[in-house]
């Protein structure tokens, strides 16, 4: 079994100064790890959910090869103006501001068992609009999965009651 970290860069002062991006373009890179990855991220779920909903834009990779894996059908949130159907539409907010995702209206069926999955979690924003976007078309969360958690930015409690699972975690910056 390899050790995911390995295949994490540290990028400093990214996307500005002071902050300390965690790069898993390597992990992306290199096949086994990639497969390990998602071999592992499959492996939690017995049975397969009814669709992964990817989050833009790095949360396609890791959601559409998850997917692949499972026999799942696939769905994507997106930033506004992306989607060429009629879409739902949450804004949330930032550190400094606000932002907006958009899930097509016809994404999945009323019902549906839905696993969200995206690279990192960090304070959580992104993946409760999705949350909430999922609630709007009248699916069922079974759980956000992500390769990499910063744990000390405590995200996983904006999910709750919504159960999280990460493959990494990193407890300081």
């Amino acid at each position: 079994m390899k050790d995911l970290t390995d295949y994490v860069r540290d990028v400093p002062n990214f996307p500005k100064a002071g902050i300390v991006f965690k790069d898993l373009t390597p992990l992306l890179a290199d096949g086994e790890a990639f497969h390990e990855a998602i071999g592992r991220l499959a492996a939690r779920y017995g049975e397969p959910p009814d669709i992964i909903l990817g989050i833009e834009s790095r949360g396609f990779i890791v959601g559409a090869a998850l997917a692949y894996a499972m026999g799942a059908g696939l769905a994507v949130v997106r930033k506004p103006g992306k989607l060429p159907a009629e879409t739902h539409s949450i804004e949330y907010a930032l550190e400094y501001g606000t932002d907006m995702l958009e899930i097509h209206r016809d994404a999945f069926d009323h019902g549906r068992r839905v696993l969200i999955v995206d690279d990192l979690l960090a304070t959580g924003g992104t993946a409760a609009a999705t949350i909430a976007l999922v609630h709007r078309l009248g699916g069922q969360v079974i759980e956000c999965a992500f390769l990499i958690e910063l744990s000390f930015l405590r995200g996983r409690e904006r999910l709750a009651p919504v159960p999280a699972f990460s493959l990494i975690q990193y407890d300081q910056a």
